[in-house]
């Protein structure tokens, strides 16, 4: 882990430094996502600030200031309470927003690179390494505002749980940082996605909207949106409109406030005040230059899915992930190098006839191999071989693709296959049969869809 940085000291900023400090500033914010698009703004206008571009020196590749191509960063928003004189404070506080963040950075086969946010619920319920059964945000809590050693905490127990090695940096961010942001860019228009009546004066929320109608809020109104979760949906609807709120933020920054140097102090002087992580300036500046051309709207983002709920005594309500469906999401998300992206056109025109497949059972339900052989032959592909795979205990399917003659042939059995937690990897690692192109892994996100819904799932 890099050193932990604190925000930096005030009034010491030069134009050029000031700049170089906004990119890092909004990076932090909402990660490389909104410093990717401070850096494609600047690229993209005319404006005063494109032209200290030139006065940059070079700029590290991501891969020189991390050395892999895929970093695991944890995004954290921790929430406060008040004292007796009705002052905040945030020591021992939890965490109350949870995100996991994959970014598989630029290279020759994927030049935009990709991002990838999985949300968990703050009520997501966890066994801790001495055998406390709590809720996963209380991991940030008992460090008496040592903000450091609380991300450091939070990283290894959600690193566990969702079975990933560990993560690479963290983001905090208090839960100022939003309402701050937001009313440095004069609010932003939000339409509630439900009627909210709820009020807790201790807590400072007061929320009153009307579901559809369109409201201009401020900072403390859209956090107090973003946090409501009075409802029968609960944290699942509450990280939907945190997401809604982040990304009508993201807009109004893209579409106005970084080409605007009145607006510069304001939003740096909102990471003074908020933000706390261990990335530095050049991993920071590295990682914002590099996803400057990332189409935003592509980014996957998903939350932990859960089966049910339950009640503890130390702290109520918690909810039961579903482990399979976590582990398959991560698994896609966090443990696979992705490929990029292929235009659906492109695939589509792929004669199946010209791709071998082979198929290996490994979701541990008999017949699935033979289900799935069936169902590739039919659309055209040249099924060589059906067997199991190494082990039963594949989550989600794997694509792994041997062969270069047929470009794009995984995507095409993906596409062709349409389960969403399939993925496509370029390797020799499934023991292909000697014409295979392509060695389909069954996982059991395909034995639990339904025969009946294949066809329609298949163009």
């Amino acid at each position: 882990m890099a050193k932990h940085k604190a925000p930096p000291e005030p009034g010491k900023l030069g134009p050029k430094a000031l700049f170089l400090r906004l990119l890092i500033a909004i990076g932090m914010l909402f990660g490389v996502v909104v410093g990717a698009i401070a850096v494609q703004s600047i690229v993209t206008h005319s404006n005063p600030l494109s032209t200290a571009m030139n006065d940059f020196p070079v700029i590290p590749s991501p891969q020189s200031e991390f050395h892999k191509d895929h970093v695991a960063l944890l995004m954290l928003g921790i929430d406060y309470s008040y004292n007796n004189l009705d002052e905040e404070y945030s020591a021992n506080a939890r965490t109350d927003t949870i995100k996991a963040v994959a970014l598989n950075l630029p290279s020759s086969s994927n030049p935009n690179g990709s991002i990838s946010i999985l949300s968990v619920p703050r009520d997501t319920d966890v066994v801790y390494a001495n055998g406390r059964e709590d809720k996963i945000n209380a991991a940030y809590g008992g460090y008496n505002a040592n903000y450091a050693a609380a991300a450091h905490n939070s990283e290894k127990v959600i690193a566990n749980f969702l079975g990933i090695p560990t993560f690479d940096r963290y983001v905090t961010l208090r839960i100022d940082a939003t309402k701050d942001l937001i009313d440095a860019i004069g609010g932003i228009d939000v339409v509630p996605d439900e009627t909210m009546n709820y009020d807790d004066s201790w807590g400072h929320l007061h929320i009153h909207f009307i579901g559809g109608k369109k409201y201009h809020m401020n900072g403390e109104q859209a956090v107090s949106y973003s946090r409501f979760r009075h409802d029968a949906c609960s944290d699942p609807c509450r990280i939907r409109r945190q997401d809604q709120v982040i990304k009508l933020t993201i807009a109004k920054l893209k579409n106005d406030k970084l080409n605007d140097l009145l607006h510069i102090t304001s939003l740096l002087a909102v990471v003074r005040r908020n933000v706390y992580t261990d990335l530095s300036d050049q991993e920071m500046l590295s990682l914002a230059w590099a996803f400057q051309r990332i189409d935003l709207s592509k980014v996957d983002t998903q939350q932990v899915p859960f089966l049910g709920d339950k009640q503890l005594s130390c702290c109520g309500d918690v909810l039961i992930a579903d482990d399979v469906a976590k582990r398959a999401l991560v698994k896609k998300m966090f443990l696979n190098n992705p490929v990029p992206n292929a235009d659906p056109a492109v695939v589509a025109k792929i004669d199946p006839a010209r791709i071998h497949v082979d198929v290996r059972n490994g979701s541990g339900v008999k017949g699935q191999g033979a289900r799935m052989a069936q169902q590739l032959r039919k659309i055209g592909f040249l099924v060589d071989e059906v067997g199991n795979a190494d082990s039963f205990s594949y989550d989600a399917t794997e694509i792994h693709v041997h062969s270069t003659a047929t470009p794009l042939a995984g995507e095409r059995v993906r596409a062709a296959l349409a389960i969403k937690t399939a993925t496509v990897q370029p390797d020799a690692t499934a023991n292909p049969v000697p014409r295979s192109d392509v060695t389909v892994i069954v996982g059991r996100d395909y034995a639990a869809v339904p025969p009946q819904t294949e066809t329609s799932a298949l163009k």
